[in-house]
């Protein structure tokens, strides 16, 4: 046999036995993506997930939440950019009639505790009062869409230093007391059908507003008039449009999609 043919032969052995053992790895990979999905699908529930699945949503918000700060801003736009047929992310909670004209946001100071005298009501009006300001940026849906919008209203910080919310000693807010910060903030819809519960330090957000505008132009009712949260920092989830009830607590409050098994810090 001529050196030719013998290394010709060496070469094709060669490849056969890659390719057999490539072929061999693939199949114990799929044996092991089989036996990896049969033992996932019959792992428990957690809170509307499968318990890894929720596992690993929770480390993720851990390490999220461990390095979020008011220094890292969310992109902004000039308002040219932004569109003129703003998609509406769901209906929930806004199936039902409301008076605009009656409307009033109702507050509860300190949710853990509740009592009567802890609850204040604040009108449209009354928020309007304070110091607007406007963002343009690109809004995020879990669904896998975005577009450049822009809102105008209150700064949440701004709104809770004026009315001394989001603390337990019922003071104005103060960064550098951060033990007197409640952890979290809940909002419900008028009709309690939907609902968002946020960290304390996403709605505290330089960039988080309490919307009353959209491009310039009072908030229409599909996109949740009167008044809408708008906090850049999180998917679209959490911008809980109408906002009926604004409560504070130190346990996370109900999360509509959370309950549905989604995450429940939803940040970008």
């Amino acid at each position: 046999m001529s050196e030719e043919n013998s290394s010709g032969k060496d070469f094709r052995k060669n490849v056969r036995r890659k390719s057999l053992k490539s072929f061999a790895w693939f199949f114990l990979f799929i044996i092991f993506c089989v036996a990896g999905w049969k033992w996932l699908m019959h792992q428990p529930e957690e809170a509307g997930a499968l318990k890894p699945l929720r596992t690993a949503m929770d480390a993720n918000e851990k390490i999220f939440s461990g390095v979020f700060s008011d220094s890292h801003l969310e992109p902004t736009y000039p308002k040219t950019s932004a569109v003129t047929r703003v998609r509406v992310n769901g209906n929930y909670g806004m199936k039902s009639d409301l008076d605009t004209a009656a409307w009033k946001l109702l507050v509860v100071r300190n949710a853990d505790i509740t009592p009567i005298a802890d609850t204040v009501e604040i009108s449209l009006e009354e928020i309007k009062k304070l110091p607007k300001t406007e963002v343009v940026f690109n809004f995020k849906c879990i669904e896998g869409w975005s577009q450049v919008t822009w809102w105008g209203g209150v700064k949440f910080s701004d709104f809770a230093e004026h009315f001394h919310l989001g603390t337990k000693s019922g003071n104005a807010p103060d960064k550098n007391n951060k033990d007197d910060l409640f952890k979290y903030a809940g909002l419900r819809t008028p009709d309690g059908e939907y609902y968002v519960g946020i960290d304390m330090p996403s709605i505290m957000h330089p960039q988080t507003i309490l919307c009353y505008e959209m491009n310039g132009r009072p908030l229409p009712m599909n996109q949740g008039a009167p008044l809408r949260l708008i906090i850049p920092v999180k998917y679209g989830v959490k911008h809980l449009k109408r906002i009926g009830t604004l409560f504070f607590s130190d346990s996370p409050p109900p999360d509509y999609w959370y309950e549905q098994g989604y995450d429940y810090y939803a940040g970008l």
